[in-house]
């Protein structure tokens, strides 16, 4: 058969496995923010074979997503297969798919099915040898540099040391199992540079060792992909994060938790509230003062209108002792929060309710609550991205003159949080063409609601 085919024998692993295009595929969809499960089912995989994809490739793809023309697609090969059966020649197949009769010959001798003895052409079997030859497996750099492996491993993992050169163990912590690190517990000391530091600190070290040169992503993917074999995977516990796989921006942004669901993240807001040329839409937030005290902050993203919102303590706070799973009593707790946002939204008409946009703060975990009574749909901006919400985030900034950071908020009425707002709202804005956002506001209630008395 190699005589044949004119390729050198293949050991088949069995069952062919799923196409790469299929896998280029669930790697785009990966990008968008879904799952691996939802990924693989969405380019009809198995959700099992989409996770062990994410995990073997450790979580970023290992292959070219932009397939280049010069190499036949799974469908030329189908087509190949088909004419090939009707009785068409090498050059009359050539024709039709607009190749060359050389590639079209090529592709007959060496990637036919070869069981019973003879030569005969089948799409997913030459689609699967294609796939095979096309991976091409190479040694990773640190497994094949001792040197540069030890280098990087002491960097990663060395001991700490006291200032007179005492081994330092730290806290004792359970056995790596693959997972990442624990919450809220102890982790291992140890010199823990990241692998941006110990590639740039090489060239220092060693500056005539070419020998010696890695990049921090060769590094990366020697902790995270399995099948490199450089480094022991147990030591993705020493990086910062203490991931055991890696996320892509997509998901990590879109990924619900507790309170946050699928449903209510940012990228489900209606589109319309991103160009602020329909009003209504709002951005939400804490301040936070001693105490556990705070003031809620309700900014509209057209006319930059500003509502506080008063948040007394509850009855007994700093009497009652706390109670797990119980009643919160600082004042902003789920169900105090999601009442006081209900009462101030209510003052507004409806047409002026069209969304609110709020940080992943639990103390809005009532939101489907505050939707049905209020009717204003709740959107949760996605974590650590505060220029989602930048409207809101300059406002409590402004707000942090009159309520500075370590004081006690709660000595503050819900006339003086009324006074400092309207102060904000009475100030020229060069966005709104030097109205102020009372005016502003003002012009939108009353195209709402002709003859609705001014606001301020």
């Amino acid at each position: 058969m190699t005589e044949l085919t004119g390729r050198s024998p293949m050991k088949s692993p069995g069952r062919p496995s799923t196409r790469r295009e299929v896998e280029r595929l669930f790697w785009r969809e990966i990008a968008k923010g879904l799952t691996s499960e939802d990924a693989a089912v969405a380019v009809g995989a198995a959700p099992a074979v989409g996770t062990r994809w994410f995990r073997h490739a450790g979580g970023r793809p290992q292959i070219d997503l932009a397939v280049s023309g010069r190499y036949l697609s799974f469908a030329e090969r189908e087509e190949i297969a088909l004419l090939r059966v009707q009785g068409a020649g090498v050059r009359e197949i050539a024709q039709q798919l607009g190749r060359a009769p050389s590639t079209i010959s090529r592709e007959l001798r060496r990637n036919a099915a070869t069981r019973g003895g003879k030569l005969e052409y089948r799409a997913s079997v030459a689609q699967w040898k294609a796939d095979l030859v096309a991976q091409r497996p190479k040694e990773a750099k640190l497994a094949g540099n001792e040197r540069l492996r030890e280098y990087v491993q002491d960097r990663l993992l060395g001991v700490v040391r006291a200032p007179d050169g005492t081994v330092l163990p730290g806290p004792q912590v359970p056995e790596w199992k693959g997972r990442n690190k624990p919450h809220r517990k102890d982790r291992r000391w140890a010199n823990a540079w990241s692998p941006e530091q110990i590639s740039a600190r090489l060239k220092i070290d060693f500056p005539e060792d070419q020998s010696m040169r890695i990049s921090h992503e060769a590094i990366y993917q020697s902790l995270y992909i399995e099948s490199r074999g450089g480094l022991k995977r147990e030591l993705v516990a020493c990086l910062r994060t203490g991931r055991a796989l890696r996320v892509p921006r997509a998901r990590s942004r879109n990924k619900p938790g507790g309170h946050v669901t699928k449903d209510v993240v940012i990228s489900q807001r209606p589109a319309e509230a991103a160009d602020r040329a329909v009003p209504g839409h709002w951005e939400g937030d804490l301040i936070i003062g001693l105490n556990r005290s705070a003031i809620g902050t309700l900014v509209e993203r057209t006319t930059r209108y500003t509502m506080l919102v008063h948040l007394p303590r509850a009855e007994g706070y700093g009497t009652i002792p706390p109670i797990k799973n119980g009643p919160a009593l600082g004042g902003y707790g789920a169900v105090a929060m999601k009442d006081a946002l209900a009462t101030t939204m209510t003052t507004l008409p409806d047409q002026l309710r069209r969304s609110l946009t709020w940080d992943r703060g639990k103390e809005l975990a009532a939101h489907a609550q505050l939707t049905v009574e209020t009717g204003l749909p709740v959107y949760f901006a996605d974590p650590h991205a505060p220029w989602q919400r930048a409207t809101n985030e300059n406002t409590n900034g402004l707000l942090r003159q009159y309520f500075p950071k370590g004081t006690d908020l709660s000595r503050w009425s819900a006339d003086e949080l009324s006074a400092i707002a309207a102060v904000l709202n009475s100030r020229p804005r060069k966005t709104l063409e030097w109205k102020t956002p009372a005016e502003a506001f003002d012009d939108h209630l009353r195209s709402v609601h002709a003859g609705v008395a001014t606001t301020g």
